[in-house]
């Protein structure tokens, strides 16, 4: 597919998904005779793992260091490797987790702000005007007051 289709399936700008191809961290798998990047489904999958990390703070080289962990992974790695392997890759979901726990702590604090500054509006707020012209609900005697 070409880089437009992979900006909309994957939220990304054509601008970012560039600047990935330039850092290395996805590069398309083919060009079109006309020179236009091409993209397979296991480049959008890699850009996908690139735009859940860049949220969670990691770096590029960060970024970079997870992506050639885990296609050594997928790729049949040599017996001796794949315990080093599979350390940095957990290395990567628990600072992951802790990010999320921290964001988390960090979207209820924002949460409870917002819901502090409803309560202070609501309070605040100028009871609605009572427009004397209006009719008056109807009283026990079934006529209106007044």
């Amino acid at each position: 597919m070409q880089i437009g289709e992979v900006a909309a399936r994957t939220e990304l700008s054509l601008r970012t998904i560039r600047h990935y191809e330039e850092t290395g961290l996805v590069v398309p798998s083919a060009r079109s005779q006309g020179g236009f990047r091409l993209y397979t489904e296991a480049d959008v999958a890699r850009l996908m793992v690139v735009r859940r990390m860049k949220p969670l703070g990691f770096t590029l080289d960060q970024m970079r260091d997870l992506l050639d962990a885990t296609d050594r992974l997928d790729g049949g790695p040599a017996a001796d490797e794949v315990e080093a392997l599979l350390k940095r890759v957990r290395t990567y979901q628990q600072a992951a987790a802790e990010q999320v726990e921290r964001l988390r702590v960090q979207l209820a604090r924002a949460e409870e702000f917002a819901a502090t500054l409803s309560a202070r509006l609501e309070r605040s707020a100028p009871a609605p005007a009572v427009d004397e012209r209006a009719p008056r609900p109807a009283g026990p005697g079934g006529q209106g007051a007044g």
